[in-house]
């Protein structure tokens, strides 16, 4: 259980939940004097808004206001900070919000405490019956969070291949990994951008599922640490490459959280860990490489790495003619200029799975949104001494472009979507805590319970 969450058993305070329109039907069901404390605060039941109700013996309980739009896990998320420190609180009538609320309170209560405590005890929820699925959902995100925080020198190639074992040993999935010879042979690209760091590379490969169920896909970009390579990024734009693996980081927490759940799907995932580093050994500006698809690929630029991990992953994963493939990876800062840091990018070439994931981000309170594989933009990625460039020469269109790379290595028979995501909180929001974030994790969990009826509808 996360820390944030109390027992059953625990002596709790009440918390009200309450909108504006409700306001003077909670007055009626307060004590006297707690009622006429809340109207002469002023207490108006706005969004987030907090009021500590006074007892006869000191606290008696508290009110959430709602505002006026439905309740999300925003709504809640500020709650561990604004009650009072190690404080116990129960909702007095959970509603329909219940699962949103418990969400909520757990993402806002997240801190990275590795190596500096927190600056205070959260308050802690009794959680209400039913919310079971909500936690874990939290508590996957919480894992999430902490390996995007954690700094290269502790979570290199090795240690994020150990996250994913950990993982699968504890849902009783298949692990093994990829490295050295075999990793060279049939995964030539990922190979070439790890091999000029003392950590090696390799491919975590993580299987769970019962024969007969739909295959479900899932590749995450697993760059520890990103310089840049010999095409080295400036200091400035080093300070939070240490996230360069959230795309890892979040296939990871799909693939628990699905598991945790039970879906009824089969899951490959595969998470390329690598860092991106200098030296002698580093594969150089105008290389060309050799890709498990058999495309070769000159090296327009050797910053954009990510590509090229994922382009074997992608290769290895259509093979196994998934239902369903699906790609994470924090690729290009053009696809923040255009959505800033709370959209990540969803690019398809499917339609009505497009629809599904967006409508899915909505469910979820997670949004996506859908940028164009335009096919105009295609030849710029031609190259005379290779069959493309990892790079156009025309400073536009970055994010597209590096989605347009990646379908170069996608069967066309395959359903595919790639999500371009920033897996980072820039500061402070309810539920949102700076730092690590899994972006489009529950989005994309959302859509794989919704598979069966997917697959029907698009014809298979």
């Amino acid at each position: 259980m996360l820390h944030c969450l109390a027992g059953p058993d625990e002596p709790a305070l009440p918390l009200h939940v309450v909108a504006p329109g409700g306001l003077e039907a909670l007055s009626r069901q307060l004590p006297r004097n707690a009622a006429a404390f809340l109207s002469a605060s002023g207490f108006a039941a706005k969004a987030q808004e907090v009021m500590l109700l006074p007892g006869e013996d000191g606290l008696a309980g508290a009110v959430l206001g709602l505002g006026d739009a439905a309740p999300d896990p925003w709504s809640f998320g500020a709650l561990p900070d604004k009650l009072p420190a190690g404080s116990v609180w129960r909702f007095t009538e959970p509603g329909e919000w219940a699962a949103q609320a418990v969400l909520g309170w757990c993402l806002g209560a997240y801190r990275f405490t590795r190596f500096k405590p927190a600056k205070r005890e959260a308050a802690r929820l009794a959680p209400p019956p039913g919310t079971e699925r909500a936690a874990d959902t939290a508590a996957v995100a919480w894992r999430g969070r902490d390996l995007v925080n954690t700094p290269a020198n502790l979570l290199g190639p090795a240690e994020l291949a150990a996250a994913v074992q950990e993982v699968a040993a504890a849902h009783g999935a298949r692990f093994s990994t990829i490295e050295g010879e075999e990793l060279a042979a049939g995964f030539p690209a990922l190979a070439a951008v790890g091999r000029a760091s003392p950590q090696a590379p390799r491919v975590a490969v993580l299987e769970w599922g019962e024969a007969g169920h739909p295959l479900v896909a899932l590749c995450g970009k697993g760059v520890c640490f990103d310089t840049g390579g010999l095409d080295l990024k400036p200091s400035s734009a080093m300070l939070r490459m240490k996230k360069d693996m959230g795309g890892a980081a979040v296939a990871l927490g799909v693939a628990e959280a699905v598991m945790l759940a039970r879906l009824p799907v089969r899951l490959l995932l595969l998470v390329g860990a690598v860092e991106n580093a200098v030296s002698g050994d580093a594969f150089r500006p105008m290389d060309v490489l050799r890709t498990r698809a058999g495309l070769t690929v000159e090296v327009g630029n050797t910053d954009a790495e990510g590509r090229l991990v994922l382009a074997d992953l992608l290769a290895f994963a259509s093979e196994r003619e998934p239902a369903l493939l699906l790609d994470f990876a924090t690729l290009t800062g053009a696809a923040r200029v255009a959505l800033g840091p709370d959209l990540p990018a969803l690019f398809t070439p499917d339609d009505t799975l497009a629809e599904a994931l967006l409508a899915a981000g909505r469910a979820a309170a997670d949004p996506l949104w859908r940028l164009p594989l335009h096919q105009g933009y295609a030849g710029w990625l031609d190259c005379a001494v290779a069959d493309l460039s990892n790079v156009s020469t025309k400073p536009m269109a970055g994010a597209i472009i590096g989605a347009l790379f990646l379908q170069r290595f996608v069967s066309k028979a395959t359903r595919w979507a790639h999500l371009d995501l920033y897996a980072w909180n820039d500061g402070s929001r309810p539920g949102r805590p700076e730092g690590g974030e899994t972006q489009g994790m529950r989005a994309v969990v959302t859509l794989i319970e919704t598979l069966p009826g997917l697959i029907q509808g698009l014809g298979r």
